[in-house]
């Protein structure tokens, strides 16, 4: 049994919560053009005003919200109900990233990452869960990182966060396929953000939030559940998992610079 893709974007109703920038930009400014029905959420209400302001006659809502506010989630959903009576795809991108090692580990940093990074996204799932069930119908699509698949350096509260994400849209996909609802896994490498524009290391496979825009869309409409890129990176990191550690310890050590 295979899960339903995205045929066409065009006029399908899709809530990008994390529009204002990096892959979240990208990928709104991708179906705006694609004549989907966005609703854009994001902290930063100027950014959003501009992104709608590109758009269509009625083609863009601006949602402002912090995916750690539970109530400016839900009242964000609520208006959107309201003006459309439901969504089609929810394509959560928002996050945090703040380098954090052993020498400098800070377990506020660590509360608010996992707050924005696994519990926004859970929060914006059980949302938009019941209405989906009932039309039997929807995607949930969530960007997470190569970083979850296993221990980097640097990664020591933004990585579990990510990890969790993996397991979280696994255990979503086990549950969904059965009621029509498709589930869409996104693992990105390095990609050109302000978040990724931290890091003091070299980033291998460094692609564009344009193209990492790209390759999401794609895979959603193909119906992908493990979305990952670029392959030539996010492979080699599949290949590593399954690695004995001693292995994959030297490898890491060896190949990351850091």
């Amino acid at each position: 049994m295979k899960q339903k893709g995205i045929d066409n974007f065009s006029g399908k109703r899709v809530w990008v919560i994390g529009a204002s920038s990096g892959i979240g930009e990208a990928c709104t400014q991708a179906l705006l053009r694609a004549g989907a029905k966005l609703a854009l959420s994001s902290r930063r209400v100027d950014r959003l005003n501009t992104l709608a302001a590109s758009a269509a006659l009625n083609q863009a809502l601006v949602v402002p919200i912090d995916v750690t506010n539970p109530a400016q989630l839900e009242a964000g959903y609520e208006q959107i109900l309201q003006a459309w009576g439901g969504i089609d795809l929810l394509l959560f991108v928002s996050g945090v990233y703040v380098p954090l090692r052993a020498d400098n580990f800070d377990i506020k940093v660590v509360q608010e990452t996992i707050d924005a990074n696994l519990l926004g996204p859970m929060r914006a799932v059980a949302l938009v869960l019941p209405e989906m069930l009932k039309a039997h119908t929807g995607h949930i699509a969530i960007v997470g990182s190569v970083a979850g698949y296993s221990g980097l350096p640097k990664a020591l509260a933004y990585g579990p966060s990510k990890a969790a994400i993996i397991n979280f849209c696994e255990t979503l996909y086990y549950d969904l396929l059965p009621q029509g609802l498709s589930v869409h896994m996104i693992s990105p490498g390095f990609v050109a953000t302000e978040a990724t524009a931290q890091n003091d290391f070299e980033m291998p496979a460094l692609i564009s939030a344009k193209e990492a825009a790209t390759e999401i869309l794609a895979g959603i409409q193909k119906g992908e559940f493990d979305i990952h890129f670029p392959k030539r990176f996010s492979g080699f990191l599949k290949f590593l998992r399954i690695l004995p550690y001693p292995v994959y310890f030297w490898i890491v050590r060896r190949f990351v610079k850091i």
